[in-house]
Formats: structure tokens, C-alpha cells, sequence
């Protein structure tokens, strides 16, 4: 971490709410998390490296582990125009106060702090990023920042047709648009809304603008699993990845092992129609693992974080709407940086403490999928994927 090597990291009680700054005193900083009161205090300085490794090793975005995390998912909003079943709870989610949200100028205070330490890559998720009037001014600010090089944007693709040529104009980059089925009964059956081919069009718009969009499938047994070989079938005439995504537990979600469909059933499933179709190389850091049959202008990926995870090459972080930040999607701890920044005492030297000490929190792997059903967690809308 950024001359953290001076900071030790304790866990200490319990609270049941997340997040508030309790003391900062000149030696050390202690932050209420929803697992305990979080403090860091003086440690010895590690001996010299070559530069860039040094640069690396002690930054607050580089956990104990060495992942090196720069890529931050900024969830925008609480809100949705869609009630997913697997993502929001029938009965709905508890939102937040308006006081309790991150503003708009907080946001872009963060994204600006995250990207000077290391983030190289920003998502703008929800609820539905796209319900924000101001969605577009806030690409072009954080398009603005000099050492940025992407910013996307993960939409269940409603208001594309609307939306998508003013946010290219704007400089996004790239966006991903969630899918689970190519038939609009079944759409309506699993968002209960209406809007298919709404969301269909803006694939198409997104296409016809020179994006190579991701569409995000999440497979679920008795649902949709009769529907893989369409999906791959839409990557034929289209330059679109589809993304089948392991079903995954979320409070309020029912969740069971009997409705997961694993990469590997998937895999034999496409095989049988298509046994050519083949892997591909991937990054470092890729979450998917990437597939295609030859001739097809699309691909096909697969995100198994439950049946094979990929926590070792994690480089991903998470803010909250309420400024919240995680640093496992399946985490339960979480810190506040919204009560840090409203608190004029503390400097954003602190804040960056703050954020490396919470990096330093993060797990090896997650809990596994049997565990993370039973554990509680945010509702997949309050977190943004």
C-alpha cells in the first residue's frame, strides 16, 4: 500500500450498520465497518524494489495477496426500472434516503481519487444506471480523467435506443446489456415488465454504432437452459459476446443448487450442436472464459464463479450508491467512504488510508457456493454486479 507499509490492519467487535468513521487521531484511523471497527497503526517500512514493482507493492489498491485492483465498479443508483427475480427480492428492496446516497459530486470525487492510485478501468452500474438524469454528464467527467482509459457501463438495455448516442458522444467506451432469455414471454416472466424488444433494439443500435456489446445471460435450470443454443445462435450474424453467467446466491434471491447449470453441462450442451466450437485466449484478468465457433462473427463466454472461481486474478473493487466500498462481490464487509468524505476532518490522504486499509480486508477466495447461500449479503440490485 501507498506508505502503508506503516499500517497493521485489526478487526475488533461488531456492529450491525455499515460504515461510519468513529476516531482519527494523528497515529491512527479506526472506521466502524458491519463487521467491526477497522484500525491501522504504525508498521516498519519494506526494504527498496525496482521502481515500478515498489510503485505496485505500495499502493492502497494492492491487497495482501498482491492483487493489484484496477478495476472499480461504481454502482449509481439503487433504483430499476426491472424486478429481476434473481437480482432484487418479490417484496422489494428497502432504498435509501436521498442524504444517504452518494451525490453526484462525491461520485466523480471518488472516481478521481480511485483512478490517481491505480484504476485504470470504471463500470457504471445500478440498480439500472440509466434511471440517473445526469448518467451522461458523469462519462464525459470521468472520460476526463487524464489516466483513465475506459469507462463502461452495465444496462438492462430499456432506454438505449434513447441514451446510447448521446453517452457515445460523451466517450463511452464499451457497455455490457443483461439478457437471460430470447423470448419475450419469458422476459416479462422473469423482469415483470415489459420491454423485450426494446432491449433487443438496443443491442442492435449498440452494433450499428460500432460497440462490440456483451450480453449477459444468467442460466438457470428450469428457466432458460433450453435457450443456450439460441444465444449462441444470436452471435452468428452478430459481433456481440453473449456471456452465460453461473447462477449466483444473493439475499432475497432463492437460490439453490438445483437451479445452477454449470460451465462445464453448458459447454457439452453447445457441443452437441456445435462440436467445433472452440476456446480462446484470455487475459489475466478476464472473467469469462471465452469461446466461439469458427465463422460466427460473435463469442461466448463463460463466468463461473461458482463451480470454478477466479479470486486468484481478481482485480476488481466495488462503491455502493451509498458509498459503501466492497472489495469481494460476495463479501459481506463493507466500509464507508461517504461518511469519511462528509467528515471535514478527515484529509484525502486519510481517505486514501481508508480504501488501502479496507483492500487489505480482502479474502483469498470466497466462502464457496454452498457457504455464500447461507450467508447474508446485499440483494444482487444494491450491489451492481
Amino acid at each position: 500500500m501507498r506508505l502503508l507499509a506503516r499500517h497493521a490492519i485489526r478487526l475488533l467487535g461488531q456492529e450491525n450498520r455499515a460504515g461510519e468513521v468513529a476516531s482519527i487521531s494523528r497515529g491512527a484511523i479506526r472506521l466502524k465497518a458491519t463487521t467491526g471497527y477497522l484500525n491501522l497503526a504504525t508498521a516498519s517500512v519494506q526494504p527498496l524494489e525496482p521502481e515500478k514493482q515498489v510503485q505496485r507493492k505500495n499502493s492502497p489498491l494492492t491487497d495482501s495477496f498482491g492483487r493489484h485492483h484496477t478495476y472499480l465498479r461504481i454502482s449509481l443508483t439503487e433504483r430499476c426500472n426491472l424486478r429481476c427475480d434473481y437480482c432484487m427480492p418479490a417484496e422489494g428492496v428497502p432504498l435509501q434516503p436521498k442524504n444517504k446516497l452518494l451525490t453526484t459530486e462525491e461520485i466523480l470525487r471518488l472516481a478521481r481519487i480511485f483512478v490517481e492510485q491505480g484504476v485504470r478501468k470504471i463500470r457504471l452500474t445500478g440498480g439500472e444506471p440509466t434511471v440517473r438524469r445526469d448518467i451522461v454528464e458523469i462519462v464525459a467527467q470521468m472520460k476526463a480523467l487524464p489516466e483513465l482509459e475506459q469507462v463502461g457501463i452495465t444496462t438492462n438495455g430499456l432506454v438505449l435506443t434513447r441514451l446510447l448516442l448521446p453517452l457515445q458522444r460523451a466517450g463511452l467506451d464499451n457497455l455490457n446489456i443483461s439478457l437471460d432469455t430470447l423470448k419475450r414471454d419469458r422476459f416479462e416472466k422473469i423482469t415483470r415488465r415489459k420491454g423485450w424488444e426494446r432491449v433487443i433494439a438496443g443491442i442492435d443500435l449498440a452494433v450499428q454504432l460500432g460497440y462490440r456489446p456483451k450480453v449477459n445471460c444468467v442460466l438457470m435450470r428450469d428457466f432458460n437452459e433450453d435457450e443456450i443454443c439460441d444465444f449462441v445462435e444470436f452471435t452468428r450474424d452478430r459481433p456481440v459476446d453473449v456471456r452465460f453467467i453461473e447462477y449466483m446466491p444473493f439475499s432475497g434471491n432463492k437460490w439453490h443448487t438445483e437451479r445452477l447449470i454449470s460451465y462445464k453441462d453448458t459447454l457439452q450442451i453447445i457441443r452437441q450442436r456445435w462440436p467445433d466450437f472452440k476456446a480462446l485466449p484470455n487475459g489475466p484478468n478476464d472473467t469469462s472464459k471465452a469461446y466461439a465457433v469458427p465463422g460466427f462473427k460473435g463469442q461466448v463466454g463463460f463466468i463461473t464463479s461458482m463451480t470454478e472461481h477466479f479470486c486468484g486474478t481478481c482485480n476488481r473493487l466495488r462503491l455502493t450508491a451509498d458509498g459503501n466500498i466492497k472489495v469481494c462481490l460476495f463479501g459481506n464487509k463493507e466500509f464507508s467512504l461517504r461518511d469519511a468524505m462528509r467528515d471535514e476532518s478527515v484529509s484525502e490522504e486519510q481517505l486514501v488510508d481508508l480504501i488501502g486499509a479496507a483492500v487489505q480486508r480482502k479474502k483469498k477466495q470466497h466462502a464457496g457456493m454452498l457457504n455464500l447461500s447461507q450467508m447474508e449479503n446485499r440483494p444482487m440490485i444494491l450491489i451492481g454486479g
